[in-house]
């Protein structure tokens, strides 16, 4: 098993990392040439600016079985497609279940804003969405080693 993060605005780098240190489980940091990400004990990849060249690059590095830590839907869709376990941010743990309606509810708000209506944004991150993430990072973490 082994993490891997789309860095690219991820706002839980530093807590997946120390996870992944405390339980001696390899991780990789993927970003473009618009992010700098040097951390003690992982790998750092760093990709050319692109549309979707972190995403591609995370999908071709990883295999059945690791965890990766995104907020794309549509990066997740393709990491369970390898067999991965795709984990948001907020601590979602995307899975077959849930993905299409994810997926549609992206595509509806894409044509919303094509058709120059405006969304609202995210919220500000709070203390809570930290804590849900990691609570979710660590029980998949002892699935996956059970």
């Amino acid at each position: 098993m082994q993490i891997f993060i789309d860095a690219d605005g991820c706002p839980v780098v530093d807590i997946t990392i120390r996870i992944a240190v405390e339980h001696s489980i390899p991780c990789t940091i993927l970003c473009d040439t618009a992010h700098v990400f040097e951390r003690e004990g992982v790998t750092t990849v760093t990709v050319e600016k692109g549309a979707d060249s972190v995403d591609f690059k995370l999908v071709n590095l990883l295999h059945s079985g690791d965890i990766a830590v995104t907020q794309d839907y549509g990066l997740a869709a393709m990491c369970l497609a390898r067999g991965a376990y795709p984990i948001s941010q907020n601590g979602l743990i995307y899975s077959d279940r849930n993905i299409d309606q994810l997926l549609f509810s992206r595509y509806v708000s894409k044509k919303v804003r094509r058709a120059g209506g405006r969304l609202k944004g995210p919220s500000k991150r709070i203390s809570e969405q930290d804590a849900a993430f990691e609570a979710a990072l660590l029980k998949l973490i002892h699935n996956r080693k059970d």
